[in-house]
């Protein structure tokens, strides 16, 4: 594709979209950000962006905004491991993606890039690697948010199937600056350092560089294949060797207890049971576990 002169941003002040929305400014390109009326919009401070306020769920609007941009990212997203009621989650993450690409499409812009999450990609069920061929089982989509981004994504290859020059890119667990809100990786990590982070539990994630993530947005749109998804990772990491990395780089000693997985299971499921009564966020959600 041609070079991008304007791009429309979603989730620009949230923490993926901040990264996009500088990676675009130091390539020069003019950038219109979406922004929901209650958004922080910290994470943009200084930038000199175009916010616009909008919601991915008023159809119209996106309509109005997206006119004059060669480039849409639809980086916005509802990313959390418990909510109230999933319907707001789900029609957030596919509505608002059949949403914002509808409007990409009616305006004639010259490439979309849809942010979806190695949450939509598959594993072998005998065990092994996932990789961009492989659509997970439905075991593998745990909970509203797994399950919200593979139909969104599944929106995203219908529309490019229709026509619609869209790319999609994976991002496995970002890490970086402008985290502000933060997301639920971020949590770890403020847990880490807070020292409440006693135990671990024997998992693991894909890390990356949020820095890379933004820089694999602008080389999905310039040189993806229409059509195809792309991961955007880097290491494969347990989360032992995850807090190994973050005790060296802050001279805090790492979790010495293992969590067996029933107990984290059941401490899990306790307090989202609670959290569904009291409607406040749980301190173990389940789906986490």
């Amino acid at each position: 594709m041609t070079s991008i002169q304007r791009a429309f941003v979603t989730g620009g002040t949230g923490f993926v979209g901040a990264n996009v929305v500088r990676a675009l400014l130091k390539a020069g390109v003019a950038v219109r950000a979406l922004a929901r009326p209650s958004s922080n919009r910290r994470s943009l401070e200084g930038l000199p962006v175009e916010v616009v306020e909008g919601d991915l769920l008023d159809a119209l609007v996106l309509r109005k905004l997206v006119q004059g941009c060669d480039t849409v990212f639809h980086v916005a997203a509802d990313y959390r491991l418990w909510v109230p009621d999933p319907a707001v989650m789900v029609a957030t993450n596919v509505q608002g993606t059949d949403n914002v690409l509808r409007a990409a499409s009616e305006a004639g812009v010259g490439r979309v890039v849809y942010t979806s999450s190695v949450a939509a990609v598959g594993r072998p069920l005998n065990g092994g690697m996932g990789d961009e061929t492989i659509d997970p089982f439905p075991q593998q989509l745990i909970g509203p948010y797994k399950r919200s981004k593979f139909e969104a994504e599944r929106v995203a290859h219908q529309w490019a199937t229709q026509g619609l020059p869209v790319v999609i890119v994976n991002p496995s667990t970002p890490i970086g600056p402008y985290d502000v809100k933060p997301t639920p990786t971020g949590k770890m990590i403020v847990d880490f350092i807070n020292r409440r982070m006693p135990a671990y539990v024997d998992t693991g994630l894909n890390f990356v560089d949020v820095d890379d993530v933004a820089v694999g947005h602008l080389l999905a749109a310039h040189k993806g294949r229409v059509g195809e998804r792309y991961i955007l990772g880097h290491q494969n990491l347990t989360l032992l060797e995850f807090c190994t990395v973050l005790s060296e780089l802050t001279n805090l000693s790492r979790p010495r207890w293992k969590i067996p997985y029933p107990v984290a299971y059941a401490v899990g499921a306790m307090s989202t049971a609670i959290a569904t009564i009291t409607r406040q966020e749980p301190t173990v959600p389940l789906d986490g576990v």
